[in-house]
């Protein structure tokens, strides 16, 4: 019995490990403009996923999130409601919003640009995610071993079928089409 033996390419092994988000400690945040004079801000309050990280080479590591869309809150239940509804993210057709990286390059040390597939109300757009991170591992005082990152970009909500809105008597709009997100999410290593 003989055995083969597999060429390697690199002198030492690559290592991917698994990091599950710490929902307790992640957030999605959003930031519209309302009456095109201020900005309103949310976040959905349940995100979970994955990080499939490769420390020795970020460009290999991937990412997948899901975020309950029933979760987001704007200190105001009047206007929880009417973003829960079909004008907006119709949370009972669909129940999540979701996120996978597709490509990941390194801009510079502490930064990277994530292309993923966003999906909002059934609809997937590639977007492109400045992130920074991820942060060097730390141990908690439970003996996890946490990373996070921050990753912000903006969008058009239109582009997802995010498109109520109503004209206001002095001109313009109620709701602006250009949303900012904002990803502050911690990890824990599986």
């Amino acid at each position: 019995m003989s055995t083969l033996a597999t060429p390697q390419t690199k002198t030492t092994a690559t290592a991917i490990t698994t990091w599950n988000i710490d929902p307790a400690h992640s957030v999605a945040e959003f930031k519209v403009k309302h009456m095109m004079i201020s900005n309103v801000k949310g976040q959905f309050a349940k995100v979970t996923g994955v990080l499939s990280l490769d420390e020795s080479d970020l460009t290999d590591s991937r990412v997948e999130a899901l975020i309950e869309s029933a979760s987001i809150e704007t200190r105001d239940t009047q206007r929880d409601a009417h973003l829960k509804s079909a004008d907006f993210f119709d949370v009972e057709k669909f129940p999540t919003l979701s996120l996978k990286s597709t490509h990941i390059s390194q801009v510079r040390d502490g930064e990277l640009a994530v292309e993923a597939d966003l999906t909002i109300r059934g609809v997937t757009r590639k977007v492109i995610f400045s992130v920074e991170g991820p942060t060097p591992p730390a141990k908690d005082p439970w003996g996890n071993t946490r990373v996070a990152v921050s990753a912000t970009t903006k969008i058009n909500r239109k582009d997802f079928g995010l498109t109520w809105n109503t004209a206001l008597e002095t001109g313009g709009i109620l709701v602006g089409d250009e949303v900012a997100i904002t990803l502050d999410v911690e990890f824990v290593k599986a």
